[in-house]
């Protein structure tokens, strides 16, 4: 095999270029292998790999930069940077993340894992370049849904106004391009990056502009007449326009055209955009046929695709929630439905079939969707913005500024809120809490299961202001469902158990882990009350003021960093109302960030299962019966 002789890119540069193609039909056969075992991101790597061995070998990595953007492209990049035999390790506990990350390879020069971050990225990585006096290429690679968003919108223009030396790709995955026009469009580049076109263009501007009087109109005609031939021929006038100069587009997949285009531009000291049409799945029959479905995948059998059927008929916190949003969309026709780039992701994509006209997928913009969202709101509309919890950060300030001042009828549904597992720690939900909580106006709810999921909803569309209803990602825990929804009361708990030792207040998914644990503790003589506290805010400080009062001890257990999280809340309710006195135990997330690996296992290890939270609480008893007791008293019993 070639891909045997590669260890690094060094490696790669010493093949020769009729060697590429075949190495790029290895690199997938690897990726195909490794992720139908381990799951991940398939179509988009597939659809890349042509791409990743070109800029390897053309450029000198990893002296020279390249910033991927989101990450999810970059197995081919990981396979020929030197971890070819910790593949198989792919999103695994302890193994290689699926994303870039800088303390994996000298190769990755920034970490990711939400999208459109590359260009500014590689941006201030050129302009750190040049203030140090430094010589090295930097190159960001976006794929044609990031490049929509704000953020990289902003890159572009600063990068286009600062004129640095910096090279941007754009995967453009979702065109189609036809050979002829393929090939047209090759030659005419390689025509025109040229060093013959490069070195002509720019003598003919410095003698235009030369002429006494009126050498800045004919410069200015000659840049118009030039302009608006590109614009017949290519799609880049955006780009140019941006000040970068604009090549394409270009077959992602014949390394032979971008290999003698980057040849040819590798050295401008001005921004340029590249722009490559790939296909998602390249390679692979079955991705290629249904891109979506492999976009993320779970392990599949890697000849015919598919993947293992499911073992229950439970269904998922998303599935529940698109079937809610249905039946609540059928009653209401002021129920509207957003979402970023993730329809299927959030379960969406029953409803924007059933509702075309109230369903609008905003892209990767989640700033935009919420204001937009506020928008639908302001004239009477109840938009229900789903978003990944980790995506929701991106909003933030439209959050406050827009939707909470305002007091506007909009709902976040906050899918995947809590431990993702695989995607790591750029996809962890675990700060939701923290940054929703104190922003006046806000309510906040999570659910025990999936049947209280669907009441919270109706309970978010039909309040006045603004909602958020977090919950995890994966299956209920397959509780009967309610055919009829009802209305909770805002701010209003479920205490699911007495006990007269402690309290434990619970919120979303930690309620049915306390209760197994409360059982085991009764099992060793220690009574233990379980509440579901439902809502995060308003929260409900009578019951908690009650069993603080009646327990002498207060638990909190939540799927979420413990900074400003929801036991800090508890613990502000208890301050507020005056209870002193009062012993308390906080189980959640500590402060710092939680690596990839199945929730399962990131649950046991941080102590929120069912296990953790039964040893956290016999401990915080035991030891709080101990210190209730004088060392003087305690001595005269042992010496008794």
């Amino acid at each position: 095999m070639i891909l045997d002789k590669i260890s690094n890119t060094q490696d790669l540069r010493a093949l020769s270029r009729e060697e590429l193609p075949p190495l790029a039909e290895e690199v997938r056969r690897e990726i195909i292998e490794v992720v139908s075992k381990t799951g991940g991101h398939l179509a988009s790597s597939l659809g890349v790999v042509d791409l990743t061995i070109a800029l390897h070998y053309a450029f000198d990595t990893p002296k020279d930069r390249i910033v991927w953007d989101v990450g999810h492209q970059a197995y081919a990049h990981k396979i020929l940077t030197g971890r070819r035999s910790q593949f198989p390790t792919l999103r695994q506990h302890g193994g290689l993340s699926g994303f870039p990350k800088r303390e994996e390879s000298p190769c990755d020069h920034f970490d990711v894992g939400h999208a459109s971050t590359s260009i500014s990225a590689a941006l201030g990585i050129a302009a750190a370049r040049d203030i140090k006096g430094e010589d090295y290429r930097v190159i960001a690679v976006i794929g044609d849904g990031s490049i929509s968003a704000g953020l990289a919108f902003e890159g572009l223009n600063q990068a286009g106004h600062l004129k640095k030396k910096l090279l941007v790709i754009l995967n453009d995955n979702e065109m189609s391009i036809s050979p002829n026009v393929g090939a047209l469009s090759a030659y005419l580049n390689r025509l025109m990056t040229g060093n013959f076109y490069t070195k002509l263009r720019q003598e003919t501007k410095h003698f235009l502009q030369g002429i006494p009087k009126v050498g800045g109109s004919m410069f200015n005609l000659a840049k118009k007449a030039e302009d608006s031939i590109k614009g017949l021929m290519v799609p880049g006038m955006l780009f140019e326009d941006l000040g970068f100069q604009y090549i394409g587009p270009l077959d992602g997949h014949n390394i032979d055209h971008l290999l003698r285009t980057f040849d040819n531009i590798k050295d401008y000291a001005w921004p340029v955009l590249v722009h490559v049409i790939t296909k998602k799945g390249k390679g692979c029959s079955f991705a290629e046929c249904n891109p979506s479905q492999y976009h993320g995948t779970p392990p599949f059998d890697p000849k015919t695709g598919k993947t293992a059927a499911r073992k229950e008929s439970i269904l998922s916190y998303t599935e529940v929630f698109g079937q809610t949003m249905i039946k609540l969309a059928e009653e209401n026709d002021r129920i509207v439905a957003i979402s970023a780039a993730m329809s299927e992701g959030t379960g969406l994509d029953k409803f924007a079939e059933h509702f075309p006209g109230r369903f609008f997928d905003v892209g990767i913009a989640e700033s935009h969707g919420v204001t937009f969202a506020c928008g639908l709101a302001a004239e009477g509309l109840h938009p229900v913005a789903a978003i990944y919890s980790t995506f929701t950060q991106r909003a933030y300030d439209q959050v406050v500024h827009d939707l909470c001042l305002q007091n506007l009828p909009v709902t976040l549904a906050l899918d995947r809120a809590g431990l993702v597992g695989e995607d790591g720690p750029t996809h962890h939900g675990v700060f939701d809490i923290a940054y929703l909580r104190h922003v006046p106006n806000m309510v906040m709810m999570a659910p025990k299961d999936e049947n209280e999921l669907q009441h919270m909803i109706k309970t978010a569309v039909e309040h006045p202001g603004p909602t958020a209803v977090r919950y995890p990602r994966g299956t209920g825990c397959g509780v009967p469902m309610d055919q009829e929804l009802r209305t909770l009361r805002i701010g209003k708990a479920e205490l699911v158990k007495e006990g007269g030792d402690a309290a434990i207040i619970a919120i979303g998914n930690m309620v049915y882990a306390s209760l197994e644990a409360a059982k085991r503790l009764a099992e060793e003589g220690i009574s233990v009350a379980v509440v579901n506290a439902r809502f995060v805010k308003p929260i409900d400080d009578e019951m908690i003021v009650s069993l603080a009062k009646k327990t002498g001890r207060i638990v909190t257990a939540e799927e979420h960093a413990l900074y400003g999280g929801f036991g800090s809340a508890v613990l502000e309710c208890l301050d507020a109302r005056g209870v002193t006195g009062v012993k308390t135990l906080r189980i959640g997330l500590p402060d710092l960030y939680i690596e990839h690996g199945p929730q399962k296992v990131l649950r046991q290890k941080y102590g929120l299962d069912a296990d953790g939270i039964y040893k956290s609480v016999r401990d915080f008893v035991e030891k709080s019966r101990l210190k209730a007791v004088s060392p003087v008293a305690n001595f005269k019993a042992k010496d008794g």
